[in-house]
């Protein structure tokens, strides 16, 4: 039974309840399960951003959080040359990418867009953000940044570090063997938790977070773009496989990967 048809029931329970039970009309009963009803599918949802968009979890001791100067809002290319210069790229130079540059394609992919609020930079069904996003970097890859996996915080456009050691070439190997993709400075890691936006959509929620991280991976592609760098696209992988190796939360189910640095 999907979530819709558990709704359905429920408030059909509650209304053969107050009939029976309690001294009123059916249509004073019919007005009673009615308010309940839009209390719930009004409440719920608000419920869901507020736990997942604005409550993220704190971070896990020893993540060592890193929080990262506010993002660029006007940069050097326009949007329209941005698109028209797009390429998916499967080369890279060994040069690594600056701190600010690689904190900016974080916010670019899931990063707060609006003061005191929580709305992002992708649009998201119900404003749920089922998306999470990971960095695998690589040794000497990212300015500052020592080598390791790290988990990306948008509410405080932070990152805590979630494993240690480059694990770029275990994350080529479980891509079905892409060896090209170790040679990028960082690897994004696109996951969804889908009990985020479930809770409001049942499964149909699952096809709203797969269409969000395509808007999530092009904002990349762009962002990318504006700032001289290059990115790639990967969805041939053994999901359980890279989930370990990144240290996914868990629930997390890696959908994209998105490697990213100078084009070679």
């Amino acid at each position: 039974m999907n979530m819709s048809n558990k709704k359905e029931k429920a408030l059909f329970g509650l209304l053969n309840l107050l009939k029976n039970n309690v001294n009123l009309s059916r249509r004073k009963a019919c007005q009673v399960v009615a308010f309940f009803g839009l209390s719930f599918f009004v409440w719920m949802p608000f419920k869901a951003r507020y736990v997942f968009a604005k409550g993220e979890k704190p971070y896990k001791r020893g993540e060592n959080a890193m929080n990262f100067t506010p993002p660029e809002l006007d940069g050097n290319s326009s949007l329209e040359k941005a698109i028209e210069q797009r390429r998916t790229i499967r080369s890279f130079r060994d040069k690594p990418i600056t701190q600010k540059q690689f904190a900016q394609i974080l916010w670019a992919a899931q990063g707060i867009t609006e003061d005191g609020g929580f709305k992002r930079a992708a649009p998201s069904a119900g404003a749920l953000y089922p998306l999470d996003v990971y960095a695998v970097v690589g040794k000497n890859a990212v300015e500052g940044l020592d080598p390791g996996v790290y988990h990306y915080k948008p509410r405080d456009h932070s990152i805590g570090k979630v494993a240690d050691k480059d694990r770029r070439k275990d994350v080529a190997i479980a891509s079905l063997g892409q060896m090209w993709m170790a040679h990028a400075p960082a690897l994004f890691v696109i996951t969804a938790e889908y009990s985020r936006i479930t809770i409001k959509y049942g499964d149909r929620g699952i096809r709203y977070a797969h269409m969000e991280v395509g808007h999530a991976g092009q904002n990349i592609f762009l962002q990318c773009q504006t700032l001289g760098l290059s990115a790639g696209i990967v969805g041939a992988f053994h999901d359980r496989k890279v989930a370990k190796i990144v240290g996914v939360e868990k629930n997390h189910e890696p959908l994209i990967i998105m490697p990213v640095g100078w084009h070679d």
